[in-house]
């Protein structure tokens, strides 16, 4: 068994596409939150169509991000999901990574199975628990089995199958702006109000710790509320498009985290630290004191004269005062000046 503790793991929906070649943000993300230098990751790749290749690039990808064992775990019916050689290599897994594919496929090996209870289980104890595409929507209660493309809800749109559950009370959707799921993951959350839809951009992971979601990546992560949807989905027929009114609209960039039990957004964009606060006040400072210099260029030179006589007699006035010499001082000629004592352009150039 794993020495993982602490509570449940870290959950990542992917969006799909995830950079394997550069950057490999999303992907690092998830190898540092299986352990780091520490990982051991079982790769699932029973929703791919691919042979054991898929298996090898994720190998090779998630070796290279510095994860200490990968292995590869592929049940391909219900049978092989409740026999025990394929569930063993789960228990003592601190990071568990499913691959797209075909989602109806995934669910229909996993879901309800010994297989499936071994997810549940490595998570709750701590391990990390992530997918790409189809791996990502199995994530939720309930998941997007297939549906078509589109900006416009419309009735039959798609269709839901049971999922893991380990996204309580969301549908997760991916590829989302770049297939154009809007309109499909819009019709579920009118058909279903309680349930948030969560739409998933490619390259982008939705990193949901307890009550929070997290973004990160290249893209953003889409959140559709229906709490307070007025809707006609209940006798909307066959095709037509479904009236959803009154939905809240989120779109997360990355490092936005949002609360998926009040339904807000807790926080956007990187904090600055105090030091950078501060620093950032002085130089706002200094900006002002330019824009005031910047402001009195192309005064009267008249004006200019004035204020240094006027500085003058000021200067010897308190050093009379005093009863001390001193020598004569001038001010700094700034903005802010009495307007009375400011001579028109016009007159100054005639």
């Amino acid at each position: 068994m794993s020495e993982l503790q602490g509570g449940p793991g870290a959950l990542f929906a992917i969006g799909g596409a995830e950079d394997k070649l550069k950057k490999r943000m999303v992907l690092q993300e998830f190898v540092e939150a299986a352990g780091g230098a520490k990982a051991r990751i079982v790769v699932v790749p029973t929703a791919s169509a691919l042979g054991p290749d898929v298996v090898d690039v994720y190998h090779a990808l998630f070796a290279a991000l510095g994860a200490e064992s990968v292995v590869g775990v592929r049940p391909e019916n219900r049978e092989d999901a409740d026999d025990p050689a394929f569930i063993a290599p789960l228990n003592d897994a601190t990071g568990i990574f499913m691959t797209g594919g075909n989602q109806l496929k995934l669910a229909g090996v996993v879901t309800g199975t010994a297989f499936g209870r071994a997810v549940t289980a490595a998570h709750a104890r701590g391990a990390a628990v992530g997918g790409t595409s189809a791996g990502a929507s199995i994530l939720a209660e309930h998941m997007i089995a297939f549906g078509r493309s589109g900006a416009t809800p419309r009735q039959r749109m798609s269709q839901l199958s049971g999922g893991l559950g380990l996204v309580q009370g969301a549908i997760v959707d991916q590829h989302f702006a770049q297939r154009n799921r809007y309109g499909r993951l819009l019709s579920l959350v009118a058909q279903s109000p309680g349930l948030l839809g969560i739409g998933v951009d490619e390259d982008t992971a939705a990193v949901v710790r307890g009550s929070h979601l997290e973004v990160v990546g290249r893209g953003a992560v889409t959140i559709f509320d229906g709490s307070r949807i007025t809707s006609n989905a209940h006798y909307a027929k066959r095709s037509e498009p479904i009236l959803a009114s009154g939905v809240v609209l989120h779109v997360l960039p990355a490092t936005s985290t949002f609360d998926l039990r009040d339904r807000v957004l807790l926080s956007y964009g990187p904090q600055p630290s105090p030091s950078e606060i501060a620093e950032l006040a002085g130089a706002e400072a200094d900006l002002r004191k330019l824009a005031k210099e910047i402001a009195a260029e192309g005064v009267s030179p008249r004006y200019y004269a004035e204020r240094k006589r006027r500085a003058g007699k000021r200067t010897a006035h308190r050093s009379a005062a005093a009863g001390e010499s001193r020598p004569e001082a001038t001010e700094p000629i700034t903005a802010g000046a009495d307007p009375d004592h400011v001579l028109d352009r016009s007159q100054a150039e005639q």
